[in-house]
């Protein structure tokens, strides 16, 4: 087991392995090119803290909160972080620079809603009931992801990618999706949403 992380501190290529830190608060600690395995960290705080070039792998996140807190090109990998507020994070203004990631991670009734997050990575994860409304997610990838109840309106997904994606209800007059990619019979159901019969030929 690795030693606690501790806050006000800087950190460089380092793995964080098996740590146990839950309901705990780290302020303004940074993390460069680090990896936290297996680590256990739900409904700690991470106010003002840095995360660059980080991995978190089978890591339990859930409930966490990030004020003030920035993630560049960090990824979670068959993690959970159910519950999260997104929109409590420093994102740049401009919506540029390389986003976080999800792949094979539980994201549940998280809120990403209002956040520019073009080319953001959401691939075979479990994301119900999470907010993506008034959310620029254009070049995003959805692909084999569960967005059952998720929130799309007013919704950016132009160029996204949701093939194999599932259970999602989007409206095409609510939200852009200008050469997004679906793939049938899922596809299907952006029908549902506009005034027309479906009729099926003999």
């Amino acid at each position: 087991m690795s030693s606690p992380i501790r806050t006000r501190t800087h950190y460089y290529d380092q793995v964080f392995k098996d740590v146990e830190q839950q309901h705990d608060e780290l302020i303004s600690s940074e993390f460069y090119d680090c990896v936290f395995l297996r680590c256990s960290l739900g409904e700690s705080v991470f106010r003002n803290c840095r995360f660059v070039n980080c991995v978190f792998r089978e890591c339990d996140l859930s409930l966490v909160r990030v004020p003030d807190s920035r993630f560049t090109s960090t990824r979670f990998e068959n993690s959970k972080a159910v519950g999260v507020n997104w929109t409590e994070a420093d994102w740049p203004q401009t919506g540029l620079g390389d986003p976080i990631g999800f792949l094979e991670s539980a994201i549940s009734h998280s809120s990403f809603m209002g956040l520019s997050l073009g080319d953001v990575e959401i691939r075979d994860c479990v994301a119900i009931d999470v907010d993506f409304r008034e959310a620029n997610l254009s070049r995003a990838d959805f692909s084999g992801t569960d967005l059952s109840q998720s929130l799309f309106s007013s919704t950016d997904l132009s160029g996204a990618d949701l093939s194999r994606a599932h259970n999602y209800q989007i409206d095409p007059g609510q939200n852009r999706l200008k050469q997004a990619r679906f793939s049938l019979p899922e596809a299907m159901s952006l029908l549902y949403s506009l005034d027309i019969v479906l009729v099926e030929e003999d």
